[in-house]
């Protein structure tokens, strides 16, 4: 059994410190979150190089603009249910617009939030986030991914959005796995169906391969963390290799990486199953993230009982 991590906000901070600890140009910026984006260590060893604007978002994009503009390596930190809504207009154009080199970290991402209700998930911020172009999105998996993402945004030199969530993680990628903004990791492979999931659902979909190869039943898993720019190219092949598609999202089932999928599909005339696993048109009900997430099928269990299901359509 792959061991239990941190949770991915924690290796975010950790990462993030260490880099700035080399890189005096490197500042971030945050709207009362230091607390809950585990940036107080940060604060407390680098106190020059973090900024708090207070509760005032679009006031942070656009801080954070100004910075990059001036040569500062800036990493935006904010809730992401309200920094991709609230802020959207100054990411489109102070950021993406402006092209400026500013990493926009939305953390407790998704469901996160749980029982605070729909006015703190952000389930919109995909779908959102890709009409707007020059905008990388990249949600992390596990604590490998959350920590190689940030190691990597220091050098992108483009606007970024990475989401984060609270819960621990399972370490899902072994020893020697490289990581790629834009390109997407195989898990495992199996020639029976293909189960693409981003950010913390990868690891439901892990647990659901183990179910799956107990039933003699083999199925690649696809840990796809960057929603944009999409890896179009494994993509095809495993869909047109594979009997099904299944594809898990902690996002509206609206936008994201589902109907990015689906539009390859028929864009490229493929013949396969697809079913797109996320959270449906409605107000979602409360509860913590594990029980939102298995309320709507994404349990392990449920995962395995739809994946046997599209086989045997």
């Amino acid at each position: 059994m792959n061991k239990i991590g941190k949770p991915n906000l924690e290796i975010f901070s950790e990462t993030l410190t260490s880099e700035a600890k080399k890189n005096k140009d490197i500042i971030v910026v945050t709207s009362d979150s230091r607390g809950s984006g585990k940036l107080v260590p940060f604060g407390r060893e680098l106190p020059d190089q973090i900024i708090e604007v207070g509760i005032a978002e679009q006031n942070l994009v656009g801080v954070s603009a100004g910075l990059a503009a001036g040569g500062k390596i800036v990493f935006g930190v904010s809730p992401a249910s309200f920094l991709t809504a609230r802020s959207l207009e100054q990411i489109k154009n102070d950021v993406a617009y402006s092209d400026c080199n500013v990493t926009l970290i939305g953390i407790s991402a998704g469901i996160s939030y749980g029982q605070l209700g729909s006015t703190h998930h952000s389930i919109h911020d995909f779908a959102t986030l890709r009409t707007i172009n020059n905008m990388t999105i990249v949600a992390p998996a596990d604590n490998f991914e959350a920590s190689e993402v940030i190691k990597q945004a220091v050098s992108y030199n483009k606007p970024l959005y990475i989401r984060y969530g609270k819960k621990p993680m399972m370490d899902i990628h072994p020893p020697g796995t490289k990581f790629k903004i834009g390109k997407s990791i195989l898990v495992k492979k199996g020639e029976d169906l293909t189960i693409i999931a981003t950010g913390e659902t990868l690891q439901r979909a892990y647990l659901a391969y183990e179910i799956l190869k107990e039933n003699n039943i083999h199925c690649s898993i696809i840990s796809m963390h960057t929603i944009k720019p999409f890896d179009k190219d494994t993509f095809l092949e495993f869909s047109k290799n594979s009997k099904a598609i299944l594809t898990i999202e902690e996002h509206s089932i609206f936008g994201g990486l589902g109907e990015c999928c689906a539009n390859l599909i028929a864009q490229n005339n493929i013949d396969t199953n697809l079913k797109i696993l996320g959270i449906p048109d409605e107000y979602m009900i409360n509860g913590s993230q594990s029980d939102v997430l298995d309320y709507y099928n994404m349990s392990p269990e449920r995962i395995v009982e739809i994946s046997k299901d599209l086989l045997n359509k």
